[in-house]
């Protein structure tokens, strides 16, 4: 089983627009409205992977019928921490003269010590049980920077790390077997320029070295259209996936990549195989409006046709 684990889910409502102005009327095509947040949206592709999993996220007021609903339906295993503070609902604008997206994020309302320490609880009880962990997103507003270390200090399951900021870095001596950072997320983790990380690989190896000294095994790092870069402490490789003709919605791809990359990991493929699986479902994602929507054939064909090379 590979558990998906994460604070803070939301119900996602995707706007497509013929144009977007900003401060003028903007009549939508078409309006979808779905569960997500990193976490679901990393159960929702592990459900279509075909592999057996298992989703452990926070659940308040407001959007909790239509998310449970939705992921019956999807027959997604749920296990929910029930809290006071309600489910946060975010926002996708697609603009399709453009092909660019818009996001409107709400931020998640703080919740109770009781509540997280009887999330940390179900975590370890449930990763006890899986083969592989991705515990990933934000998390809620006061939530103590080390909780994330506090719960991967439960388990030995490999584990893949989708957070930034400080509470990555307090994860980090846990040994995470994968982080995946963007290259703004890893400026922003190690307080340096985003820019000179994108244009500059012997920088951007430089920082990915410097969070592998710390703890991680492996980092993954992606950076728009450039290749990705995959490192370890004593390899670096390029990951180029296939261009994409159209771009329909690119959110969540990041979050099909992390779940990929655990599908890959637990069925025998090595990290930079892995990785190639994770680049594949993540561009696969873009072609569909809504996320996770993945096909485990599509995937392992698409995944031949990502390239890799040591550099």
């Amino acid at each position: 089983m590979i558990l998906a684990a994460g604070l803070t889910p939301a119900l996602q409502q995707i706007v497509v627009l013929e144009s977007f102005s900003t401060g003028e009327v903007n009549r939508a095509v078409e309006t979808r409205w779905c569960a997500s947040g990193k976490v679901l949206n990393v159960g929702i592709a592990l459900e279509h992977l075909g592999v057996a999993s298992r989703t452990l996220s926070l659940l308040g007021r407001r959007a909790d019928s239509y998310i449970e609903h939705e992921l019956a339906t999807l027959d997604i295993s749920c296990r929910w921490i029930r809290t006071v503070a309600p489910t946060r609902i975010c926002t996708t604008i697609l603009d399709r003269a453009t092909g660019r997206s818009t996001e409107l994020v709400e931020n998640a309302a703080a919740v109770t010590a009781d509540e997280l320490d009887r999330f940390a609880d179900a975590f370890a009880e449930e990763a006890r049980d899986s083969r592989a962990v991705v515990l990933t997103g934000s998390m809620p507003a006061g939530t103590p920077r080390d909780f994330y270390a506090r719960l991967l200090a439960t388990t030995t399951a490999p584990v893949v790390l989708d957070v930034r900021g400080p509470e990555l870095h307090a994860a980090l001596e846990h040994r995470p077997l994968l982080i995946k950072p963007n290259v703004v997320e890893l400026a922003h983790t190690l307080s340096c320029s985003a820019e000179v990380l994108a244009e500059d690989d012997d920088a951007l190896i430089a920082a990915c070295r410097e969070l592998i000294e710390r703890g991680a095994q492996w980092t993954l790092i992606t950076r728009g259209s450039r290749p990705a870069l995959l490192c370890s402490a004593a390899a670096a490789y390029e990951l180029v996936p296939p261009r994409l003709d159209s771009v329909v919605n690119a959110i969540g791809s990041g979050d099909c990549a992390a779940a990929a990359f655990a599908w890959a990991i637990t069925g025998g493929h090595d990290v930079p195989d892995a990785c190639r699986h994770a680049l594949a479902a993540g561009t696969l994602n873009a072609r569909v409006l809504l996320p996770g929507r993945l096909s485990a054939a599509d995937v392992t064909a698409w995944a031949q046709r990502v390239e890799c090379r040591r550099v």
